[in-house]
């Protein structure tokens, strides 16, 4: 079902390693913390807003009825509709922000939970227009936005609506599912309340010191270079998660069934197809990549073989996969200089891109450093008409300038769409928004990769590459393999509990580590892993995370090869697919940009560079030290049959 314009709240969680605590948020200094005040100037500011949004809410019921009067008349409707939609995107990322801030503080969550009450109103006083629209001869419809003027920014909504005929509801049923939203976002709430400020996580003594293992603590401490500290981070943090692993089994359960309320009601044929279906990916788009990575697994064991000998281990196990492949070599960075890196590194983008991120980066749109009970990870969002915002956990190293050029993709790609787009169409799938993201990681990658000046800072960011392929293409596709077979236990009627959880999740990690033909050895503790991720709360989010990096690498080879040839032609195509924003399906979009993702042409290509990484990575090896060449001709990977 196509989303209510009113729900249309974009959040880009990008994966970052979650960051250490740092001081108190008074301690940060105001020009590394997001400008909030752009929105509304105090909390009273937003009450009020709330307040004057839940009363215009039911007007819309003025329209009910009347949608198919004339085209005047629809174009009224939509006008109201979409503007609460815009005023509830404001109300919301205020309110979301500032609880982010601080997830321990009461009242920032009690303003997310009444704008989320709020939303659900909308939903529900929205609830007539589609089936209003599908009761309209389709023919009709169409002259009209073709005559009307103000129906011109609803004409993709309008065709979205009669494609989504099949799976639209009469009136009545339709409030009744609007309301029951209330309840399908229960399970992914306790569980963010639970990791991020109930769960007492343990306290570990590493060689560097004492480490409390949160989720930002274990981030940084399963990268320790002593095999004894990772025994004891693995230990400590799988433990909690086992100790609490029956209570998040049934968190993730209520997640799952909310799905499949939706499957049912809406008549689909499986969670797949229903979650695939706002954006219009074919299922099968979901499938092929799960099929290609693992006839690609051979290249991916090939990488784990080349990691176990940079660590120089007999052994490769799942507790040393975090671990730099190559040691310190001075890639720390202030978020000063990771802001003027990002910005030279976006310079084959052009002129405009870049002058509009750097107007961002001095207007605070970012929110830099880590502090006791901010929110882990990092993400953007935006608010059509104000500009975007961006969560960060800074630590300094190199993946945190990574993380900064993934999360100013996400907004430039929105300002780019908030730019050229009127509020209907600003919104992008996130089929795309990783697109934008992991484009502008490769840019820096190569653009950090031509300046170094040694072999051993080549290797780290060679190996840096290769474990962020590890992360986003293997990992993430290996998220998905297992959440396609979680969600096809609960539609077989099977129960879903934090015990079989961990033995599929255990199965699949195995199967993707080569475990049992000794490439990585994976210990049974690793099968809780899956309580660990957050994102198994959206569900099938986590796959396009791995498609958007498979065709923004393609995009962003295009633009590096024209660079400096006097032609733009492919960042041409690539920035109008920015302006685009929701204007187009994503495939379509994508399609304008030159990456067809209905083939397996653009994950072929992402082997390739996979490959031609690691023959990198092994000439320098072999000229720094011979004992550490691999034997076989370089770029050569085991078979790779379909």
């Amino acid at each position: 079902m196509s989303r209510t314009p009113a729900l249309a709240l974009t959040l880009a969680v990008a994966l970052a390693a979650p960051a250490a605590h740092a001081a108190d948020r008074a301690q940060v200094p105001d020009r590394y913390k997001w400008k909030l005040a752009d929105l509304y100037p105090s909390e009273a500011a937003w009450q009020a807003a709330r307040a004057d949004l839940a009363k215009r809410a039911p007007s819309l019921a003025s329209h009910r009825g009347h949608l198919g009067d004339s085209a005047a008349a629809l174009a009224d409707g939509l006008d109201a509709m979409f503007a609460l939609s815009r005023d509830l995107e404001r109300l919301y990322v205020y309110a979301a922000s500032l609880s982010d801030e601080d997830v321990r503080a009461a009242g920032p969550r009690e303003m997310r939970q009444a704008a989320q009450q709020v939303a659900v109103e909308i939903a529900a006083s929205t609830s007539f227009v589609r089936p209003e629209i599908l009761a309209l001869d389709p023919a009709r419809v169409r002259a009209w936005a073709s005559s009307e003027p103000r129906l011109a920014p609803y004409r993709f909504f309008l065709e979205d609506v009669l494609r989504a005929k099949p799976h639209t509801l009469a009136a009545p049923e339709e409030r009744i599912v609007a309301e029951a939203q209330a309840f399908s976002g229960t399970g992914g709430s306790v569980y963010g309340i639970l990791t991020n400020a109930d769960l007492p996580w343990p306290t570990v003594k590493l060689t560097t010191g004492e480490v409390r293992l949160d989720p930002s603590g274990y981030g940084l401490a399963r990268a320790s270079r002593d095999p004894a500290d990772r025994d004891a981070v693995f230990a400590a943090f799988f433990g909690a998660l086992k100790a609490y692993s029956r209570t998040m089994g049934a968190t993730l359960d209520g997640q799952v069934k909310a799905l499949v309320f939706q499957k049912k009601v809406r008549h689909f044929g499986s969670d797949l197809e229903a979650s695939l279906f706002d954006a219009n990916i074919p299922p099968a788009v979901y499938r092929q990549l799960v099929a290609d990575v693992r006839r690609s697994l051979p290249t991916f064991h090939r990488y784990l073989e080349l990691r176990r000998r940079m660590l120089g281990v007999e052994k490769l196990r799942y507790q040393d996969l975090y671990v730099p492949m190559v040691g310190n070599v001075g890639l720390e960075f202030t978020p000063d200089e990771a802001r003027a890196i990002t910005l030279e590194a976006f310079a084959p983008l052009g002129a405009d891109y870049v002058s509009a991120l750097r107007t961002g980066y001095a207007s605070n749109w970012t929110d830099y450093l880590p502090s006791t009970g901010k929110r882990s990870g990092a993400y953007s969002t935006g608010v059509y008409g104000v500009h975007p915002y961006q969560l960060l956990n800074f630590n300094g190293q190199y993946e945190d300038l990574s993380t900064l050029a993934h999360e100013s993709g996400h907004s430039m790609h929105t300002y780019f769409a908030m730019e050229s787009q009127p509020y209907a169409t600003y919104d992008y799938p996130t089929f795309v928004a990783e697109v934008a993201s992991t484009l502008n990681e490769n840019l820096l990658f190569h653009y950090m990769l031509g300046k170094a000046k040694d072999d051993e800072t080549r290797l780290a960011l060679l190996g840096n590459y290769l474990d962020g392929l590890r992360g986003t293409l293997f990992r993430q596709t290996q998220f998905a393999d297992f959440e396609l077979a979680m969600h096809e236990k609960a539609e077989r009627g099977e129960p879903i509990s934090g015990e079989n959880l961990t033995a599929l999740y255990l199965d699949i990690v195995r199967d993707y580590y080569g475990h049992a033909k000794g490439v990585t050895q994976v210990d049974d503790l690793i099968g809780v892993e899956w309580a660990f991720i957050p994102h198994f709360y959206r569900p099938f989010y986590v796959y396009q995370y791995a498609t958007s990096l498979v065709a923004s690498t393609a995009i962003a080879k295009g633009i590096r090869e024209e660079a400096g040839s006097g032609s733009t032609k492919r960042r041409d195509a690539y920035l109008a697919m920015l302006r685009a924003g929701g204007s187009k399906y994503p495939i379509d979009l994508l399609r304008d940009a030159g990456v067809d993702m209905t083939t397996s042409a653009p994950f072929d290509a992402a082997i390739a560079e996979m490959n031609a990484t690691m023959d990198q990575m092994e000439r320098i090896l072999a000229r720094r030290d011979p004992a550490k060449a691999k034997a076989a001709p370089a770029g050569k990977a085991p078979s790779q049959g379909r």
